[in-house]
């Protein structure tokens, strides 16, 4: 294995159709391996607009099984490239069971794992309940070509245990393909604050695991299906930290950017040593984190 990893994100809109986003993505992808990347990431339901902020039924058209036409796509170009690509679908497991479904292309174009969205949030504008089964495949990290990768997905981004399970099952680097934004009527200083706390508790799951972490976002403004509210203003600000949080490249709110690191494989065994996090936990007094609340 080598001694470090070249990795890229792909930050895009997605508003146009299935083969519009598609044909954008490859563009971008194939700007990525000409930069060296060995590992590529894209943003959440990146073949589609975000139809999750109204309830329709016909939206269950626009899922698919896997196999199907996006991982077909992503399969050539993984193996044209010789890339690993983590995308990211709406699966059509069976008639009425669907899933926010992440895939992972390994460079042969093999399917090498897929990750099925734990954590499904129902809020206003992400009515993702109504969609979307929760993820029954559980926090295990895919192995491929260039290391074990810790797929999550988006609201999974929030959530500590996810990121900690992981970690624990030997996940080399935590991923999140994501779709998120801001109502455009919030004052600024609220949008301040919650770009803030996203990107805050990420970092902080490199911190507690001694991980690199990759977030994907996608971008521009998403008119809602329904005309209900404003719609949504994906906030972009894809980002890679170290497993100390830190900083190695991002992108802004509204730009479309392929962002490229290169990351030392070593670095996280050096970190564990000198925060031996995983050492120090209390195992034997945790179980009531299984618990609902501590009433």
């Amino acid at each position: 294995m080598p001694d470090y990893l070249n990795v890229a994100l792909i930050q895009q809109p997605c508003n146009g159709t299935r083969q519009e986003n598609l044909s954008r993505s490859e563009r971008a992808i194939r700007a990525a391996k000409a930069q060296g990347a060995d590992l590529i990431l894209l943003p959440e339901l990146h073949s589609l607009p975000y139809f999750c902020q109204t309830v329709d039924p016909a939206y269950f058209d626009l899922a698919e099984p896997i196999p199907g036409p996006t991982t077909d796509f992503l399969a050539a170009l993984a193996d044209e490239l010789k890339v690993v690509i983590v995308g990211s679908l709406f699966e059509k497991r069976a008639c009425g069971l669907y899933h926010n479904t992440a895939v992972v292309l390994e460079r042969d174009g093999s399917l090498a794992g897929k990750y099925r969205k734990m954590h499904i949030p129902d809020d206003p504008g992400y009515y993702e309940k109504f969609y979307f089964t929760p993820g029954d495949l559980g926090f295990a990290p895919i192995a491929t070509s260039v290391g074990k990768l810790g797929v999550l997905v988006c609201w999974d981004q929030w959530y500590p245990e996810a990121a900690r399970l992981m970690a624990l099952a030997g996940a080399e680097v935590l991923l999140y393909p994501t779709a998120i934004g801001w109502d455009p009527r919030a004052e600024e200083a609220e949008k301040h604050r919650q770009l803030e706390a996203w990107q805050l508790i990420q970092r902080a799951h490199a911190v507690a695991n001694g991980l690199p972490v990759l977030v994907c976002n996608r971008i521009g403004l998403e008119p809602a299906p329904s005309a209900q509210t404003a719609g949504i203003h994906f906030w972009g600000n894809s980002f890679i930290v170290g497993p100390q949080g830190e900083w190695i490249a991002r992108a802004g709110a509204d730009e479309e950017k392929v962002v490229c690191a290169r990351l030392e494989r070593a670095r996280s065994e050096t970190i564990r040593r000198i925060w031996p996090f995983l050492r120090d936990r209390r195992i034997d007094a945790y179980a009531d984190l299984t618990r609902r609340f501590l009433d």
